[in-house]
C-alpha cells in the first residue's frame, strides 16, 4: 500500500496493474492511442462514481484541480473531455468487464471469510434484473418502447458476502428468462428468483441437473397435491406440500413434482412460494426467499450512490463502459467494507469516501477510526498555506 497518497490513490491500488495491462494487450484497446492510456480512462471513470461527478466538465475538472496528486493515480497529464468522451466512445467495454471479474476474484478470497447466515453448506445466489431508463431522443439505439429507450442490468448476486457474482447488459427489451437460460450453475446450488423468471422448461432443466430453487408461484397456477406434508406449530408457515402441474403447457414442459410453500411475512401477508427442494424446511424456504430482497437492496443501493441513472456518453459503448465502471466501483467499496474493522454500510461509506476521495490518509487506518485519524501532512516541496 502507498504511504503517502490520497485515499484515492490506496483504493486504486486494489486493482492489479499487471492483470489490467495484459488485458489491455490482449483486447489492443490501446491500438492507435495517443497518449490517453486506458489506466487514465478507467481512473477517470471511478472518479466520476467515487466523487459523484455529473459530467466530463467535473471528471476533468475534479482531477485537473487535484495537483500534485495525480502522479499517484497513474495520471501524466490532465486529458481534455474531448479525449475521455472519444475513449469511452471508441474504446472496447470488454476490457473494463474484465477487471471487474479480475476484481471479483480478490473479493471472493474476503467474502469467504465472511460469517454464512445459514447453515446449510450449498453455494446461495439470487438474480434479478434492473431496467435503466434512457432519453430515447439521445440514446436513439437504445430502443424500449415506442417513446421511451432503456438498457437492462441483468445481475447474479452471491449471498456469501453479497457481492454481485455475474452481470450482463442486454437491450431493454431482452427478458430475463432469456438470461437466465444462458447461465450454469453447480449441482446443490440454491438460486432464488422473482416471478418474472417462472419458465416451466428452465424448471424442468436445472431440475435435472441438480440445480435448486426458490421462487413466488403465480396466482394462475394449476396444480394438483400429491402429499401433505405440513406440521403443526412450524412458525409463519401455513402450508406445505407436494405438487404436480395439471396445466396442459406446464405438465408438458416440466413433468416433475414440485413443493408449494405457504408463508407469511413480516405483514402478515401470504406469500406462495414454489421450489424443487424437498428437504429443507419449509421456514428454511421462507427465509431463503426473504434473503432475495438482498438483491433488490444491491440495485438500490448502486442507483443512488454511483452514475448508472445519468450518463456522461450517448454512443451504447460508453454506457456499457459507464455501468461496467459503476459495478467496478461498488466491488472495491465492499472490499473497504469487508476489510474494515467497523459495520459501514455501503452509502455511509460511499459518502464518507467521497468527502475524503484525495485528501491524504492512511486508507485502513481511516477506515476503522474515520473520525479520529489524522489527515497526513502534504508531500514534501508543498508549501503551507499558515505556519
Amino acid at each position: 500500500m502507498i504511504k503517502v497518497a490520497s485515499v484515492f490513490a490506496q483504493v486504486l491500488s486494489l486493482i492489479n496493474r499487471n492483470k489490467f495491462a495484459r488485458s489491455v494487450s490482449e483486447l489492443e484497446a490501446e491500438k492507435g492511442a495517443k497518449g490517453f492510456r486506458c489506466w487514465e480512462q478507467l481512473v477517470c471513470m471511478l472518479f466520476c462514481h467515487l466523487a459523484s461527478a455529473d459530467s466530463l466538465r467535473e471528471i476533468c475538472g475534479g482531477l485537473a484541480s487535484s495537483m500534485g496528486k495525480m502522479v499517484h493515480l497513474g495520471i501524466r497529464r490532465m486529458p481534455k473531455r474531448s479525449t475521455l468522451s472519444y475513449a469511452n466512445n471508441r474504446r472496447p467495454w470488454q476490457l473494463f468487464e474484465k477487471v471487474f471479474y479480475h476484481l471479483l476474484s480478490e473479493a471472493d478470497m474476503l467474502a469467504a471469510k465472511q460469517k454464512r447466515r445459514f447453515r446449510f453448506k450449498n453455494p446461495l445466489v439470487s438474480i434479478d434484473a434492473s431496467t435503466i431508463d434512457l432519453c430515447l431522443s439521445i440514446f436513439d439505439w437504445a430502443k424500449f418502447r415506442r417513446a421511451k429507450g432503456a438498457v437492462k442490468l441483468h445481475l447474479m448476486l452471491n449471498h456469501q458476502g453479497y457481492l454481485p457474482g455475474w452481470a450482463y447488459i442486454s437491450d431493454g427489451k431482452t427478458h430475463e428468462v432469456n438470461v437466465a437460460k444462458k447461465l450454469e450453475f453447480a449441482p446443490g446450488t440454491i438460486v432464488v428468483m422473482d416471478r418474472g423468471y417462472v419458465d416451466y422448461d428452465l424448471f424442468d432443466y436445472w431440475t435435472g441437473e441438480g440445480v435448486w430453487f426458490v421462487t413466488r408461484a403465480k396466482s394462475n397456477m394449476d396444480y394438483r397435491v400429491v402429499k401433505d406434508i405440513w406440521e403443526l406449530g412450524r412458525g409463519n408457515v401455513l402450508s406445505d406440500e407436494i405438487i404436480e402441474f395439471t396445466g396442459y403447457d406446464a405438465s408438458r414442459r416440466c413433468p416433475r413434482q414440485m413443493r408449494r410453500v405457504v408463508v407469511l411475512d413480516e405483514e402478515e401477508k401470504e406469500i406462495i412460494l414454489l421450489t424443487n427442494n424437498m428437504k429443507f424446511a419449509a421456514s428454511t424456504i421462507g427465509e431463503i426467499y426473504k434473503d432475495r430482497w438482498n438483491i433488490e437492496i444491491f440495485f438500490k443501493t448502486i442507483k443512488q450512490n454511483l452514475k448508472i441513472k445519468t450518463f456522461v456518453g450517448t454512443s451504447e459503448n460508453a454506457v456499457k463502459i459507464q455501468i461496467w465502471t459503476a459495478l467496478i466501483s461498488i466491488l472495491l467499496l465492499k472490499i473497504l467494507q469487508m476489510r474494515s474493522k467497523i459495520s459501514w454500510s455501503l452509502s455511509n461509506l460511499s459518502a464518507m469516501l467521497r468527502f475524503n476521495l484525495l485528501s491524504y490518509r492512511e486508507l485502513w487506518t481511516w477506515l476503522d477510526d474515520p473520525y479520529q485519524s489524522p489527515a497526513i501532512g502534504p508531500p514534501d516541496g508543498q508549501a503551507l498555506l499558515f505556519d
